[in-house]
């Protein structure tokens, strides 16, 4: 099976910097890039792909939204995502993956978007630059958000639900988090997520 394990960033990761322990996830037909922070720490994941923590919603509601069921991609059994099927899908539907520091160090032990400190910033640019399909970046929390607005220059960032216009028709869409912290119920997060998919003609 496919691996999106960055070996060579995982070994060089030292002296409290991490380095991004996933490759980009980039289908060449990809119409959005959802753009996080940084994964949690190792010991959170349940997979080895982007949102891999069991308790963060992210594919209980692509699920929902796209195929009417928040288990789509989950094995309760096993308490895991469903790799192979998230893969294919993402393939299949355009959507890619990574995020907008590429190291970090967590000033405190946990995955707290507000105790990373940025590194290294991600080169969204030269990220999308083979994306030719490519409608927007999508945000869902507001570490990421300032990141990308810092990187492009931006002095006010997008409301939750929100969007701007980043550059040559780019989009910057920000939605609310996926996480259980983040206040909202689970059918309003679909509903949000939803309305972001039809709009670039996904849904």
């Amino acid at each position: 099976m496919e691996t999106y394990i960055n070996k060579e960033n995982i070994e060089r990761s030292r002296d409290g910097v991490e380095y991004h322990p996933l490759l980009p996830f980039l289908p060449e037909c990809a119409r959005v890039l959802f753009l996080g922070s940084f994964p949690p720490q190792r010991k959170r994941w349940c997979c080895d792909f982007f949102y891999p923590n069991f308790i963060n919603d992210h594919w209980r509601i692509e699920g929902k939204v796209f195929y009417g069921d928040k288990d789509y991609f989950v094995d309760n059994v096993a308490k895991r995502f469903r790799l192979r099927v998230i893969a294919e899908h993402c393939n299949e539907r355009g959507i890619a993956f990574f995020d907008t520091a590429t190291a970090v160090r967590r000033l405190k032990d946990n995955a707290s978007d507000k105790f990373l400190e940025v590194v290294e910033p991600t080169d969204i640019r030269a990220l999308t630059a083979g994306l030719r399909q490519l409608k927007a970046v999508i945000t869902t929390g507001e570490k990421a958000t300032e990141t990308i607005c810092r990187y492009f220059g931006l002095d006010n960032m997008p409301r939750v639900n929100g969007y701007t216009e980043l550059e040559d028709g780019l989009e910057m869409y920000r939605l609310p988090s996926s996480s259980r912290a983040y206040p909202l119920a689970f059918d309003k997060k679909v509903e949000a997520y939803r309305a972001m998919f039809q709009r670039y003609g996904m849904v």
